[in-house]
């Protein structure tokens, strides 16, 4: 299973804006690399070089946006299709706009590992109900997204996909980072709060070294 990062700036300028001292896309490439997604696609103008710059050293591809007449639709669409020419195997892609910077890791992580329970739905991070970010589409909705009105923004395209019929589902994975944006300091964020258990459902790994070997349930 390859779950693919899609990470998207409208500007350069806020792709290079600081994020607790790193610049935004960098902060998101190494989170996304961290939590496991391959390949990791930044969709984002580069005039200066300064985004290039940014990202130099990491695992990330830097991808020039598509025509913006496509809107947001078009530019995740642009992005899931670079994932999918540098790994054919790409069976998702976790779609994340640049403003929304703070989420953890662990929250790309559980969305993976989610997928591969449920390999068809739409999966959402969410943080005491709300819906956050990155979404992960899976990559037969492609057609479907690259439809999406090109004036709908980025939530609404989602909902322009549940609309059609695509199954979404929230996980709420007690990340505020998944649903505040970079207005906030990372420093003033909520406390991170974390899921109880595993968002799989899967529970080996989750607190295996503390705990000791499984107890398999209903024994």
């Amino acid at each position: 299973m390859t779950v693919a990062a899609v990470i998207l700036s409208a500007t350069p300028e806020g792709a290079v804006a600081p994020a607790d001292g790193t610049p935004r896309v960098r902060r998101m490439a190494d989170a996304a690399w961290a939590g496991g997604a391959v390949p990791v696609i930044v969709v984002a103008a580069d005039p200066a070089g300064a985004v290039h710059a940014a990202l130099d050293g990491s695992e990330a591809r830097l991808v020039a946006p598509a025509d913006p007449a496509g809107g947001p639709a078009g530019q995740m669409a642009h992005g899931f299709r670079a994932a999918v020419a540098a790994v054919r195997e790409t069976d998702a892609a976790l779609v994340w706009p640049a403003r929304l910077c703070w989420a953890d890791a662990e929250t790309l992580t559980s969305l993976i590992e989610a997928h591969g329970v449920d390999r068809d739905a739409i999966l959402r991070p969410a943080w005491r109900g709300e819906a956050g970010w990155p979404a992960l589409v899976p990559t037969g909705l492609l057609p479907a997204l690259a439809a999406v009105r090109p004036d709908r923004m980025p939530d609404g395209v989602l909902e322009a996909l549940a609309e059609a019929g695509h199954r979404t589902t929230m996980l709420d994975l007690g990340d505020p980072g998944c649903v505040v944006d970079a207005e906030t300091a990372r420093a003033d964020l909520p406390a991170y709060e974390g899921p109880s258990e595993p968002a799989s459902g899967h529970h080996h790994e989750w607190g295996a070294a503390a705990a000791g070997p499984e107890t398999p349930r209903g024994a």
